[in-house]
């Protein structure tokens, strides 16, 4: 089995990934599916919006969201605010996923 070598910049994007959702683990149960909303949703957007050969936006997004991260890691948080679009967006995902077996969200 082939495993996809990936650039440093793409593991560090994948650690911050990680990290955010284990975060999600540590809050409250009624409010971690808004976290793991507001997750998915900002990394698909910035993803969506930003060439991969960017590195200079990337690794800005990366600072942005350590930062972000960091305030959100914080014992203190116990919610997060989601936006119409964002849930908008999680109803067309779980569209997508029923209607096409093979595309799973995480």
């Amino acid at each position: 089995m082939s495993t996809l070598r990936r650039s440093g910049l793409q593991k560090d994007v994948l650690n911050i990934y990680r990290r955010a959702l284990r975060m999600v683990k540590t809050k409250p149960p009624s409010t971690q599916d808004k976290f793991s909303l507001y997750i998915r949703y900002t990394f698909r957007s910035n993803a969506s919006s930003v060439s991969p050969r960017d590195v200079s936006a990337i690794e800005h997004l990366m600072r942005k969201g350590k930062r972000q991260l960091e305030m959100y890691e914080h014992p203190s948080v116990k919610d997060c605010w989601v936006s119409e679009e964002m849930r908008n967006w999680e109803k067309h995902q779980a569209s997508k996923s029923k209607s096409n077996p093979q595309f799973k969200i995480n």
